[in-house]
């Protein structure tokens, strides 16, 4: 799988290379925004690391241009910890944001997570988290073999988590994803049905495993 590294810092890209090609990804390198985006228009990477600091053209620029013709999962891995930097990223068209400096098994894992959704269908309609089924196909949901009945709202809302898996889901696409309109209004409503899924789905809900907060971005389903 190729990788497109955007970042101004040397040793980062370095010792991201070293640690990502061991993986056995297939590495690109940029040290600015404008290199960044000229390499991704000549190598289409399947996934993209991007810092937001960079000379020429900043972070938030390179996500707008990228998304004018690909697709391909952007993780920002930024030294900015503001949730006001996350949002923006994300709002323009980040699929995740890692925060310097970063744990290396939480980067792969977020890889992966990226991986299988940027991957073709395989048809596989089901997906598995503690003692929990979701069929996709069926719109069911089993907890240790149980059926567990599930609002239309909190199913359309676990839908979206499920076929993300491992992926940040920002508030704005479920927003848009589960009444259908950009205009909505967080109000409450989507920590509402959080509680209410990780009560039926959670072993503990006051300290969820698997259906996780992104504090002031989004939710997480980790399988």
């Amino acid at each position: 799988m190729k990788l497109l590294i955007a970042d101004d810092d040397p040793q980062m890209v370095r010792a991201l290379r070293i640690t990502l090609a061991a993986h056995g990804y297939d590495i690109v390198a940029a040290a600015d925004g404008a290199a960044a985006i000229a390499a991704a228009a000549q190598t289409h990477p399947d996934i993209i690391l991007l810092d937001l600091g960079m000379p020429r053209l900043d972070g938030i620029e390179v996500i707008h241009a990228l998304r004018g013709w690909t697709t391909a999962p952007i993780i920002v891995v930024s030294g900015r910890t503001g949730s006001a930097d996350k949002v923006e990223a994300l709002d323009a068209g980040a699929d995740d944001f890692v925060t310097k400096p970063f744990q290396v098994d939480e980067l792969l894992a977020r890889l992966r997570a990226l991986s299988r959704r940027a991957a073709p269908a395989t048809g596989e309609s089901t997906v598995r988290f503690g003692d929990v089924v979701i069929d996709l196909a069926a719109k069911a949901v089993t907890r240790s073999g149980a059926r567990v009945h599930l609002t239309p709202t909190e199913w359309r809302m676990l839908e979206h988590l499920a076929r993300n898996p491992g992926a940040l889901v920002t508030r704005q696409d479920l927003l848009k994803g589960i009444w259908g309109s950009e205009q909505v209004s967080d109000s409450g409503y989507l920590r509402l049905y959080m509680s209410q899924l990780r009560k039926k789905l959670e072993a503990s809900p006051a300290e969820p495993a698997h259906l996780l907060t992104e504090s002031g971005m989004g939710y997480r389903l980790v399988l």
